[in-house]
């Protein structure tokens, strides 16, 4: 008899189900594709009326659609794992919440395996959680010692030769955020006593991403997601599209604190407004640069940077792909003295993504060259006597640039951070997410991590090159 009744064990939308009889057993498993999320769930019953979530006893490698189960035999089994299922699959397949997935890297050709692991992860007693079953061998397994360096696993697969690989496990700071995110902006909060980065949200085709999160932390090294603080789709009326690289401030209005947030939407320029770091914000109903500086024909009004001039107390938005210009901020701060914008672009490699800040009498102004789909992105800077140029360019100003030795490319688009009471700097940067970015072509540029190096200066103010790296820096006191 039909009945129309919901199974699934979800508030998510399903499709795809499926139902089996588990081999020896009582139960029958349903399944169904939970399409939004992108993942299946495994539930069990006896009688096909009442079920109970199972996922936490199911293990895949892949992502199935709308699939289907039937049983099979040992002899199909060991054929089966013959032809599909090699040792590399397998050292790919560790699960231990601890390991960062997007960083592994495994090298088939010298039988190397190098496994990420969040800050404070015990490396004495580490067990990668490789999934294993039916006709794989795996050893030694469990909790392993990786404090002494690589540790050399065999495994074996059914018919198949046995393999041994070295298999390193180390912390690794880089990238700071997990996931896929760039354009990083960072702000020190005088009100919490927190810093928070405010990234593009990135992994998505062509840069289509539509919403803003926040990320905050007390020592740069472990950060926490506060979620979305900005979603073109709902909060903001005069553009859904494209929300990329933001930037923001803190200001104290009438004795309280505010936060300005400036972001890219629809290669235009917006500003929503907050009284907490991490929102809610409220856009300001329009867009606030709209139109090119006057004399411009090329590039895009985005990538602003807001920069407050400690001399004066007066602030500044900068903003411009293919040019860079400046305009100072009225006091509402979020209007622009529209007859003063002026075009301060350096050079003729100037792209995108101006930060500026203020550091010992000099202004500093930092930028990124050649373009995001580049493993060449890069990034340089100049310095001048005021917030609105003229910027004077040293020798050998290229500050960050990729680190082929390392697998580290397309690094560019940063924002700088100084420890409060210290002169003490980090750089905030992007790169092509790490390894398998530069085998990505074009779409590297939008599959992209969030790191984080120290920066440091010469005696004459000069900016020393940033080295980027795999294993970031160390937490801040």
């Amino acid at each position: 008899m039909q009945q129309d009744k919901y199974l699934q064990q979800t508030k998510e939308a399903v499709e795809g189900a499926g139902v089996f009889k588990r081999n020896h057993s009582d139960e029958y498993i349903l399944m169904y594709d939970v399409y939004m999320k992108g993942r299946y769930q495994f539930t069990k019953s006896k009688d096909l009326a009442n079920f109970s979530v199972v996922d936490q006893g199911i293990a895949m490698d892949f992502h199935p659609r709308h699939g289907t189960i039937l049983p099979i035999n040992q002899q199909e089994l060991n054929r089966l794992l013959n032809h599909w299922y090699t040792v590399e699959s397998v050292l790919q397949s560790a699960q231990n919440k601890a390991i960062n997935q997007n960083n592994i890297v495994l090298d088939s050709v010298n039988q190397k395996l190098y496994l990420p692991v969040n800050y404070g992860t015990d490396l004495k007693a580490f067990d990668p959680q490789f999934n294993t079953f039916n006709q794989i061998g795996i050893a030694p397994k469990g909790k392993l010692d990786f404090t002494k360096g690589p540790v050399k696993i065999k495994v074996s697969i059914a018919n198949q030769q046995l393999k041994t690989y070295l298999v390193s496990v180390a912390v690794s700071n880089n990238p700071v955020l997990k996931g896929y995110y760039a354009d990083p902006e960072i702000l020190y909060s005088n009100k919490t006593g927190k810093y928070y980065i405010y990234p593009t949200s990135d992994g998505f085709n062509n840069w289509s991403g539509t919403y803003f999160k926040s990320f905050s932390s007390t020592d740069l090294v472990n950060w926490k997601d506060e979620g979305k603080i900005l979603d073109l789709e709902k909060d903001v009326s005069w553009a859904k599209k494209n929300a990329w690289a933001p930037t923001i401030i803190e200001k104290k209005v009438n004795g309280a604190y505010k936060y300005f947030y400036y972001f890219t939407a629809a290669q235009k320029i917006g500003v929503a407004v907050a009284d907490h770091p991490v929102g809610p914000f409220k856009d300001s109903g329009k867009a606030l640069i709209s139109s090119k500086p006057k004399g411009i024909k090329g590039g895009q009004e985005i990538d602003p940077d807001v920069f407050n001039d400690p001399k004066t107390n007066k602030s500044y938005l900068y903003w411009g792909n293919g040019y860079m210009a400046v305009a100072p901020l009225n006091e509402d701060m979020v209007s622009i003295d529209t007859n003063e914008i002026k075009v301060i672009t350096p050079n003729n490699g100037f792209r995108e993504g101006t930060e500026v800040f203020y550091r010992n009498g000099k202004y500093y102004f930092l930028w990124s060259e050649d373009d995001t789909r580049s493993e060449n992105y890069r990034v340089r800077y100049g310095f001048s006597d005021s917030p609105i140029g003229k910027i004077t360019i040293p020798e050998n100003n290229l500050i960050l640039a990729k680190d082929v030795t390392q697998g580290i490319y397309g690094t560019g688009h940063n924002s700088v951070i100084k420890v409060k009471g210290k002169d003490e700097w980090y750089m905030v940067y992007h790169r092509f997410t790490r390894p398998k970015g530069i085998s990505m072509g074009s779409a590297a540029g939008y599959n992209r991590e969030v790191c984080i190096d120290k920066m440091e200066f010469n005696t004459d103010g000069t900016i020393k090159p940033v080295i980027p790296t795999v294993n970031g820096i160390k937490p801040i006191h």
